[in-house]
């Protein structure tokens, strides 16, 4: 019992990962990944039922029809995915030297793409909500086009909380936000192919390692993590500044922007638990693309085992993040999470990949391939 104090000091770090703000970061980026991709997979199933004229219609997709049910996405092709990266830099060295300058624009861009992005994320709620009172027909309003109900609802609700976020600057809005914008790029971006996915999975984790380990050699600071903490002037009260109303201007909170989710803990007031937006939807997207390829797969009765790919994915997510927070509460400090995600992801899914012998076909466009050769079949 004496080396008692001792023990706990020494898996102190034990503790620290069952923390409520810990475990509400693994819960929740694990729901944003599996409710993004499965939105994903419900968008291309809706899409393919409308082309081929409902649920059970047969008929082939022509080019005209195959381009109107995929203009809503952006498939990323290799120069994209290696580009991705050099682009994330220079995003990043743009608000690390000119922040002080753009911040105002940093936060309205912010604001209007995030209003968006929880919109979509709130649209499932809002057509459950309003179904019964509804006939599902789209309401005019001339240039901006025609939306449902449900769609004018969500989107309603998307501004009132910006606009709260705005007034008051709270992280809970805040990662309101951010799930929005997690959910809305794994839903509307996919990869290809595993060439794509590990491509460029493996440029962002040299990204995340270089930016947060070495940048502060170069540049004097941790560049990623100065960016991240970095709060944003209030639209709100640059504006009671301009027409000189001093109360309003010292009320309006610094905001943070959302790109990450930050999670309060409840026994250690003030220790937040923060991760990265791109730590979520990097991974997303490729737990996204397994997704989908193995309902093609159940699609064309190709299953065998009840282990998906996207269970072992996910499965390596988990692993990765756990080991990602180890580290950050061994060494006391901001670890580059990609860094333990991308292979815990990716590693995994190769390996399964070539002992089922799919590595060749989900290396080089499965999808289009399994179609090709399904229609030739149906000639």
């Amino acid at each position: 019992m004496a080396d008692q104090p001792g023990q706990t000091i020494e898996y102190q770090w034990a503790y620290s990962i069952m923390d409520s703000s810990r475990v509400s970061t693994f819960l929740i980026s694990m729901l944003l990944i599996v409710y993004g991709s499965f939105r994903s997979l419900n968008m291309e199933q809706e899409a393919r039922d409308r082309a081929n004229g409902g649920p059970s219609g047969n008929c082939l997709l022509n080019p005209a029809q195959q381009a109107q049910t995929e203009n809503n996405v952006q498939t990323l092709d290799t120069m994209q995915a290696l580009c991705l990266p050099l682009g994330a830099s220079i995003s990043l060295l743009v608000m690390f030297f000119f922040f002080d300058s753009m911040q105002m624009l940093f936060a309205i861009c912010t604001a209007i793409i995030a209003t968006v992005a929880l919109a979509f994320l709130l649209l499932p709620m809002c057509q459950y909500i309003i179904r019964p009172c509804s006939d599902g027909n789209k309401i005019s309003f001339g240039m901006c086009g025609r939306f449902t109900a449900a769609e004018l609802l969500s989107f309603s609700l998307s501004v009132f909380i910006v606009c709260i976020w705005v007034l008051t600057g709270h992280w809970l809005l805040m990662d309101a936000m951010g799930m929005g914008l997690c959910v809305a790029f794994i839903a509307f971006v996919r990869l290809p192919s595993l060439k794509v996915s590990t491509l460029l999975l493996t440029g962002l984790l040299i990204y995340d390692v270089f930016w947060v380990f070495f940048s502060s050699y170069i540049f004097s600071t941790n560049v990623m993590v100065k960016v991240a903490t970095r709060p944003a002037e209030n639209p709100v009260g640059l504006v009671a500044r301009k027409l000189h109303i001093g109360g309003v201007a010292k009320e309006a909170p610094k905001l943070s922007l959302p790109g990450k989710l930050v999670f309060p803990s409840i026994h250690n007031t003030g220790h937040f638990s923060m991760l990265g937006l791109g730590d979520i939807v990097m991974p997303g997207l490729l737990l996204c693309f397994v997704l989908r390829y193995d309902a093609y797969k159940k699609s064309q009765g190709l299953t065998g085992s009840r282990l998906t790919y996207f269970h072992c994915s996910l499965l390596g997510y988990f692993l990765g993040l756990l080991t990602a927070t180890v580290s950050s509460e061994v060494f006391k400090a901001a670890q580059p999470a990609l860094l333990y995600l991308v292979p815990f992801t990716l590693l995994p899914l190769l390996t399964m990949a070539y002992l089922k012998g799919d590595l060749r076909r989900m290396w080089s466009e499965p999808f289009k391939s399994l179609t090709v050769s399904k229609h030739l079949q149906d000639v």
